[in-house]
């Protein structure tokens, strides 16, 4: 349908799935663009050997719908996004992600669910949440296991956004290139193609086994904590409010 957030086809005789992200400028990762990253992930082929994510646009994402922040609509927002992170972590095949211009919050997540993030060197990823007076419940699950315990608090606690060039000093994304989707497609021709789809994805199993069972176990925890006491505080309500009207958020810190 021409009105699909996301295009969705094959290269490489079906070994390679290409997604892009297709609403753009902003290819906000809602429902709907998660609802359909799910489902295009859901058909597996035995014989592929991996998956590009990009986007249409100058951003990646601007990241998740802060009208789904809202406490009427939250835990069923989470609850889908969290399922999307957690299938791109124990997906069979790697996972390859381009990104360019902006990549926060959720769409951030949603990279780091994957394997390998290429960017550009203008791109700027970060978990901007805080100056909300939220936080991103996946990224506190999935950024310390690819930067640090140390790294990762500087990215949640202050929100502020990197470059690609920090990025890859940071060891957040795999390399940067001008053209970041070339970049990824050539990887897969270079590295991946002509490799055993089968054997590929034991070695993933084998690479992301102890991580995908630490995520799991610790998103349960956070999203819960998110929605129980996070949500029921002022501040939180204040700062996604002040947000949708476009006005500086006035906290009363509780």
């Amino acid at each position: 349908m021409a009105d699909d957030p996301l295009k969705v086809w094959s290269e490489r005789d079906g070994a390679l799935l290409r997604l892009r992200l297709a609403r753009p400028k902003a290819n906000l990762i809602d429902a709907r663009m998660i609802a359909a990253l799910y489902a295009a992930l859901d058909e597996p082929r035995a014989d592929r050997r991996g998956v590009l994510i990009d986007h249409e646009g100058p951003h990646f994402s601007y990241g998740s719908s802060v009208e789904e922040h809202l406490p009427e609509r939250c835990a069923e927002m989470l609850k889908a996004l969290h399922g999307l992170v957690l299938k791109m972590i124990e997906y069979p095949a790697p996972i390859l992600v381009a990104v360019d211009g902006r990549c926060l919050g959720g769409a951030l997540e949603v990279a780091m669910a994957g394997n390998l993030i290429f960017a550009s060197p203008k791109a700027m990823l970060g978990q901007p949440e805080i100056k909300l007076a939220v936080f991103a419940p996946a990224a506190s699950c999935i950024l310390a296991e690819r930067i640090g315990q140390a790294r990762a608090e500087d990215l949640l606690l202050s929100g502020r956004g990197i470059s690609g060039a920090e990025a890859l000093g940071m060891g957040l994304v795999n390399a940067v290139a001008d053209d970041p989707a070339a970049a990824a497609l050539a990887y897969f021709d270079d590295h991946l193609d002509a490799l055993s789809a089968s054997s590929l994805g034991f070695a993933l199993h084998a690479a992301r086994l102890g991580f995908a069972a630490r995520v799991r176990a610790k998103l349960a925890q956070v999203e819960e904590l998110y929605l129980k006491n996070l949500m029921a505080t002022h501040d939180a309500l204040e700062g996604l409010e002040a947000f949708i009207e476009k006005r500086p958020a006035k906290w009363k810190h509780r």
